[in-house]
């Protein structure tokens, strides 16, 4: 490095890493740090050239952890950015763009050097490199035992104090990806880390303080979206002294030259990512969602995660309870518009289903929306493309559905939000849909995709739960959404008889000589007779609370009405089918009784009479249909694998090796 420009494939034979990485100690005050620091190299625009960069720092790396047992070299790199970032608030006051480049590079630097050790040594191992001085071998200071401590607050100070204007954006994002990196030991252990070193450092002791302040700040760079300084914004003049352009390089990101790359996700298929037009907002994301899944200590909760629980609107007066610690105030206005926005990504569903779920606060105002379309159709989109998401994204957005259809006035109004022109929506033109006939179709949708492709039993529940917290407020359903209903209804009993008939052989063939296992035909008639029970249901849930409001689901219900005549006498269904059979019979005869080849108008304006006429009391009352999401047990086992594969596949300017990984199972690249 040094202030000439370098080529990534001559860092090996770098003069000045070399020295760093070398035999001799460098002193803290040594000029060769500002010689080391003003580098320049034409950032990486591939992930072939992100594994060049990878390889290059480790060949540099490992001569350094053989060495700074002797040198204490790392210790004085982390000294000298330390004694900087002491001035880097004045600095960004007085726009010292070269102060400040020259330390984003310091930093830059020991995160590359960070990223190869955790991957390649025990926590325990790092500690100790942290320690270690210029003495005899081996030799370390008890006076610098806090040295990572240290440079950890100082990030979280650097986070969270520093302005983000366009010469500390670099520095800020770096700061972040750095803090990333210190977690990153959790990608090297395929069991969930309960107790780890950098944990401790975070829930505990100086950096304690600042858990608010740095969820706070997180959470605001991810609704800003701040974009880069332009192309150029940090070039720097030409030195006197002919050192050449002092450029600012580091991860790139001012420059837009580092490009995001995806590899293989959690065993499932990763989504293309597009270029990011915010590095800052997602890695703060991403940092965010890594500290609100870290384990419980030991002795205390996790604070992060304790600060995402408890915040509360800027706009609430009310006083903070004592009980509560690490809680503050943030714009839900600001908060909600970004999370609508930004629903593409896998991060900001998880986003969204952590507040959802965590934050009472965060969930009353959302349903307290009257926009709440803005959130809805982006989590429909999702769904809706279903087969280009991972498993995971999907999940995400189903169990939001399910958390906010646990709210019956959420299930009242998305019926009177009404819809037009439903662009992404292509199996039919929707010129206007009510939001909550749009909920139905897509949800419908997916189950239907389910039961073709994925048969995921967890998925087919969620969704038949979101339909059945709903069924007792549908409104004006539309013609289509109430086909759709019964059209599941008569694919659910198509397989039925197909599975029914398959057992019937196969107990026919079992009483043959032959030995060969047969499939366990029960278990299977066993589920689709759950699934079906639980669609007549939601149908008699309609029918018993708002016949009179829908019309079209009476109309296909007696279009389609011999689908249900073998249920009528099935034991697992006859008390459930009760209601429908007395629907399907009184509106039948009033139909009948007004004669043959009647419009469809005609139809729809007898049953609109009959709904009225047809007594209350006739209907047996059920039970109502209330689903409630409750996490599973350990949820860590599910949800830190999953984050970590998207800082994996999303992080700016991050690079693992894909064999390196041991909390999940990665594709080749």
């Amino acid at each position: 490095m040094g202030s000439n420009s370098s080529r990534i494939g001559d860092l090996p034979k770098n003069e000045y890493l070399k020295k760093l990485s070398g035999t001799e100690s460098v002193s803290e005050n040594d000029p060769f740090w500002n010689q080391l620091l003003s580098f320049s190299f034409p950032a990486p625009t591939s992930s072939n050239e992100l594994k060049l960069l990878e390889e290059a720092t480790i060949s540099v790396c490992r001569s350094l952890v053989v060495n700074n047992p002797r040198t204490g070299n790392l210790g004085a790199l982390i000294k000298v950015f330390l004694s900087r970032t002491k001035e880097l608030k004045l600095s960004a006051e007085c726009q010292n763009h070269l102060f400040i480049w020259q330390t984003h590079n310091a930093l830059f630097i020991i995160c590359c050097l960070l990223k190869v050790f955790i991957c390649e040594m025990s926590e325990e191992e790092l500690q100790l490199h942290f320690t270690y001085e210029e003495k005899s071998p081996g030799s370390y200071s008890s006076d610098s035992e806090d040295l990572l401590e240290e440079l950890l607050c100082c990030l979280m100070q650097l986070i969270t104090d520093i302005p983000l204007l366009d010469i500390t954006y670099e520095i800020s994002v770096e700061a972040v990806s750095t803090m990333v990196v210190f977690l990153s030991c959790q990608l090297f252990h395929k069991e969930v880390l309960r107790q780890s070193i950098s944990h401790k450092y975070l829930m505990q002791g100086r950096c304690l303080p600042y858990t608010s302040k740095l969820v706070k700040t997180l959470l605001y760079n991810f609704i800003r979206q701040e974009k880069p300084p332009p192309p150029g914004a940090h070039v720097l003049p030409q030195q006197s002294d002919g050192g050449g352009l002092l450029y600012g390089l580091a991860s790139g990101v001012a420059t837009g030259l580092w490009t995001v790359f995806t590899l293989g996700g959690v065993g499932s298929k990763a989504a293309a990512s597009p270029e990011l037009s915010s590095p800052l907002a997602n890695q703060s994301l991403l940092l965010l969602l890594v500290l609100a899944n870290l384990t419980d200590a030991a002795d205390a909760p996790n604070p992060y995660r304790q600060a995402i629980m408890s915040f509360k609107n800027t706009q609430d007066s009310s006083p903070f309870p004592s009980s509560i610690p690490h809680t503050f105030q943030i714009n839900f206005n600001s908060l909600y518009t970004a999370l609508c926005e930004q629903q593409t990504s896998d991060q900001a569903t998880l986003l969204l289903y952590t507040l959802l779920h965590q934050n009472s606060n965060v969930r009353t105002y959302m349903l307290a929306r009257t926009d709440m379309e803005n959130l809805v159709l982006p989590i429909l989109e999702i769904l809706y493309h279903v087969e280009e998401r991972n498993s995971h994204h999907v999940y995400m957005a189903l169990i939001i559905l399910l958390i906010l259809t646990e709210d019956d006035g959420f299930n009242r109004s998305i019926h009177e939000v009404i819809l037009k022109n439903i662009s992404w929506y292509s199996e039919r033109v929707l010129t206007e849909i009510s939001l909550g006939s749009l909920l139905i179709l897509v949800v419908i949708r997916t189950i239907q995709y389910n039961m073709t492709r994925t048969r995921d039993k967890y998925l087919h529940t969620n969704c038949l739960a979101a339909l059945a917290n709903m069924s007792a407020q549908f409104r004006s359903l539309h013609q289509y959404a109430a086909q759709r209903i019964i059209s599941l209804f008569s694919l659910l009993s198509k397989k039925h008889n197909k599975v029914l008939e398959q057992a019937t052989q196969s107990l026919r063939g079992s009483l043959s000589a032959n030995d060969v296992p047969l499939p366990d035909y029960a278990q299977d008639l066993n589920v689709i007779e759950e699934v079906i029970r639980m669609m007549l249901e939601i149908i008699n849930s309609c029918l018993t609370n708002s016949l009179h409001h829908n019309p079209n689901l009476v109309y296909a219900l007696l279009y389609k009405r011999d689908l249900f005549e073998q249920f009528r006498t099935h034991p697992s269904f006859q008390d459930i089918m009760q209601n429908i059979d007395l629907v399907i019979t009184f509106f039948s005869s009033r139909l009948l009784q007004a004669g043959a080849e009647l419009s469809v108008e005609r139809v729809l304006e007898i049953i609109k009479q009959g709904a009225v006429a047809l007594p209350k009391d006739r209907l047996k009352k059920f039970p109502e249909l209330k689903f409630k999401y409750v996490e599973e047990e350990q949820p860590e086992e599910f949800f830190i694998p999953y984050v970590w594969s998207l800082v994996y596949n999303s992080a700016v300017g991050l690079y693992w090796n894909p064999q390196d990984i041991q909390l999940f199972t990665m594709d080749s690249d």
